[in-house]
């Protein structure tokens, strides 16, 4: 707001919420979602996965290599796994989330290491649904940091949910976790007692990309 000279009233009209939330914004007493999440980014002139995490956007730019499965690694290259969800029987409708060992994505060993993750630890997974939008949509692609399974409250994580691969904000309640979305049109999900035998943490998000048409 102070680089593009806002004031609070002027965030309240182009985005048209009430003053009072605009308050509690600029008091960290709450959080922008959903549409208000990308309108205030836009006003801000800045992402809306900047303005909801602090992940640094000014980071450089370089050109896209193109490469395939029989392209030799560079000396700073690694390939990841891919965790993904099979069916374990046809028609059943049930599912295991396995690491693929076929298709794999590469980076930068030095990337990683910037990030604190160790090789042996990293793999990537695909974001399905509109649930992480606007921060992930549809088809977007995380880094994972297998050896980060503590919950961190407020940041992102690969679950394996019941056999089903889903990436949430995570949070810790008294006796159970709280899984939730950053599309505020998804209720958050407390899971306690039992059923969270039904969640097994992969791990941390350090890494995402996706394409925008």
């Amino acid at each position: 707001m102070k680089k593009e000279n806002l004031r609070q009233v002027d965030v309240h009209t182009r985005i048209n919420v009430s003053r009072g939330t605009v308050s509690q914004w600029v008091a960290g007493q709450n959080t922008p979602k959903g549409d208000n999440l990308k309108k205030l980014a836009s006003v801000l002139k800045c992402s809306a996965k900047w303005l909801a995490f602090g992940d640094d956007d000014d980071s450089p730019v370089y050109p896209i290599e193109a490469w395939d499965s029989a392209t030799p690694l560079h000396a700073d290259d690694i390939e990841l796994p891919l965790f993904r969800e099979i069916e374990l029987s046809a028609g059943s409708g049930r599912t295991e989330v396995i690491e693929n060992h076929g298709a794999k994505l590469r980076f930068a060993k030095s990337s990683l290491a910037k990030q604190g993750v160790c090789e042996e630890s990293a793999a990537c997974c695909f974001v399905s649904g509109d649930s992480m939008e606007p921060v992930l949509p549809d088809g977007s692609t995380v880094g994972i940091d297998t050896s980060k399974k503590s919950i961190i409250d407020g940041k992102m994580y690969a679950i394996d949910y019941s056999g089903m691969l889903r990436v949430k904000l995570l949070y810790r309640i008294p006796g159970g976790i709280k899984i939730r979305s950053v599309n505020r049109d998804y209720d958050d999900e407390v899971i306690t007692g039992e059923s969270l035998d039904t969640v097994r943490i992969i791990g941390k998000v350090f890494w995402s990309a996706s394409f925008h048409s």
